[in-house]
């Protein structure tokens, strides 16, 4: 809930910090690998409240900026986190060009995104941009940073484009539920948690309705 308290969660290797910002009530992840001043943190979209994401900094570095996707409502704060903290922006050639500043390093299928020690794997979802990615830490159970692309109860918006909608859900069905166990965590762009576990008996269901 936008106002309410940071939830943190400390994995092996990684603090992952999950603040909900205006305007859009949409999530940011800070991603790091420790509370002191040299360790390294990753923002996973800079979707808006910019002095409440660098406050939750407390010292520590950003490195970079991963924007899951183009959409608007994820990179309201990108900008001045940007020029305050130096941080390079990463995200799919696909979709670098809605963003507001240029992109460092653009994303592709295998990539690797590094905090301290922890490696996350870049994974390709096309279908509500076309240029969507989701980080991957297979540690602690599995976690997975979808953006907009998987959420508790389906997959993201592709406005009731057949063709959209099934590029999407045979990414998310091959690349999430087909190779990742049950336990895995998903911290989607908007609301709440849930686990690959909770929604893959849904799949079937959400393929027959289109979305």
């Amino acid at each position: 809930m936008v106002g309410g308290p940071a939830d943190v969660r400390v994995l092996p290797g990684l603090t992952v910090t999950k603040v909900a910002t205006n305007p859009f009530n949409n999530n940011c992840y800070l991603l790091a690998s420790g509370d002191g001043p040299d360790d390294e943190v990753v923002l996973v979209d800079a979707a808006g409240d910019a002095p409440v994401l660098l406050d939750l900094l407390g010292g520590r570095r950003l490195v970079h900026v991963v924007e899951t996707h183009g959409h608007w409502d994820h990179w309201q704060a990108l900008a001045e986190v940007v020029e305050a903290t130096g941080a390079t922006v990463l995200a799919s050639a696909a979709d670098a060009g809605e963003l507001p500043v240029p992109v460092d390093r653009f994303l592709r299928e295998g990539d690797v995104v590094r905090v301290g020690e922890v490696e996350l794997s870049v994974i390709t979802l096309v279908g509500h941009t076309p240029g969507s990615v989701a980080l991957h830490h297979p540690g602690d159970g599995g976690h997975l940073w979808s953006g907009d692309s998987l959420f508790p109860g389906g997959v993201g918006n592709t406005e009731q484009d057949p063709a959209r909608f099934a590029s999407l859900f045979r990414d998310v069905t091959e690349k999430l539920f087909d190779r990742m166990p049950d336990s895995t965590w998903v911290y989607p762009g908007h609301g709440a948690d849930t686990t690959l576990g909770a929604e893959r008996p849904s799949l079937p269901e959400w393929e027959a309705r289109g979305w």
